[in-house]
């Protein structure tokens, strides 16, 4: 018999915003903002949930969010802090399995099925872990606990914050049945819309579809709902997995004109957000694509390589608008985009490192381009 994999799931609560609020007593109880100034083109990095109680969120432009909140403290990013307190978390981890998969900075799967100390059950691990968090570095983390990783990752984002949520062989099936379609991993606006037209609500009503339906509306994208919806998800913990690119895409809430200025905000979010993940990398992109699906589902990437490596949200910005400038669509509207930093080399490797100083410079965006 097949041994069931006992799967955690360990995500920081707020992680800038609730590092900063620690290192900084008086911003306790504040509506904190990490990420760029109002008073510039930038964004919003990530934000306490006092912030988020206003509609606040990560890649926001910080204009908007101070409007949404006036009395919001905006705070540059440390990112030095951010990782040196991320490897003391990562730390913690490994004192309970090596199998384990960082997916940023302030998140990671655990497999602990065959734990590194003599504890039975996966629960026990991950209270340890939290508790071990909390003590060491004075923040709060959510977990969950799962057979599998699809299933550990929506149990942490359950109960958020300091949250711990558990879903069993035995639970996990009533559990994705009563699940909100858009809740679903690889379901954005777009494709929740689509089914909530067709009266799928939730995990119940996708599990009365069919491999075949699903295929024929989703392609791919098909077999990994239909699987999902009845939780089944066989990817391992990579602990060494080689990146060998990393991108960020979005399917629009609706399709926009090439000429529409919210376009263009649109891929100043994804890039950060490549920028942000690839920084945490230490790894450096050479070549830069942008990707762009049109309203007939026709497809292009346009590419540029460079001479050497960038990370900086500014540089990405710049090759990617200058991509964009060229781009023919024939008149025909817009419905996902994409950012992608690929042919990554370590950042030691290249001669042209940019400071953490230069990056918060350019996160904030305050000089033109």
């Amino acid at each position: 018999m097949e041994q069931i994999r006992k799967i955690i799931h360990i995500d920081m609560d707020a992680f800038f915003a609730s590092v900063e609020q620690r290192d900084n007593p008086n911003l306790k109880g504040k509506p904190v903002i990490v990420g760029g100034s109002p008073n510039s083109r930038g964004v919003v990095a990530t934000c306490s949930y006092e912030a988020r109680r206003y509609g606040i969120h990560s890649a926001m432009p910080s204009k908007i969010a101070q409007k949404r909140c006036p009395y919001a403290v905006f705070v540059r990013p440390r990112f030095n802090t951010y990782r040196q307190v991320s490897n003391q978390i990562r730390d913690i981890f490994h004192r309970y399995t090596d199998l384990v998969e960082p997916l940023s900075l302030d998140e990671a799967f655990l497999d602990v099925t065959n734990p590194k100390i003599p504890i039975k059950y996966a629960t026990t691990i991950a209270k340890f872990i939290k508790r071990d968090i909390l003590m060491e570095t004075g923040l709060t983390a959510s977990a969950g606990i799962s057979y599998n990783k699809f299933l550990a990752k929506l149990a942490s984002d359950y109960n958020k914050p300091n949250g711990f949520t558990v879903i069993t062989p035995d639970n996990a099936q009533d559990f994705l049945d009563k699940l909100q379609i858009q809740k679903f991993f690889g379901i954005g606006k777009v494709t929740a819309k689509t089914l909530k037209l067709m009266g799928i609500n939730n995990g119940y009503d996708l599990r009365q579809l069919s491999l075949y339906e699903l295929e024929k509306l989703f392609k791919s994208r098909g077999y990994i709902y239909y699987n999902f919806a009845r939780g089944i998800d066989n990817r391992p913990v990579e602990p060494y997995r080689e990146r060998k690119s990393v991108g960020s895409e979005t399917t629009l809430d609706h399709n926009y004109r090439l000429d529409e200025e919210e376009l263009v905000n649109i891929l100043d979010e994804l890039c950060l957000d490549v920028s942000n993940r690839i920084m945490y990398l230490n790894k450096l992109g050479k070549t830069v694509t942008l990707k762009m699906k049109f309203e007939d589902f026709t497809q292009i990437t346009r590419s540029t390589s460079l001479e050497y490596g960038i990370n900086s949200h500014k540089d990405i910005r710049k090759n990617i608008y200058n991509l964009f400038r060229n781009i023919q669509c024939n008149n025909l509207q817009i419905r996902l985009v994409g950012v992608t930093l690929s042919n990554l080399i370590d950042i030691n490797e290249s001669t042209h490192n940019i400071t953490l100083f230069e990056y918060m410079e350019n996160i904030s965006a305050d000089k033109d381009d």
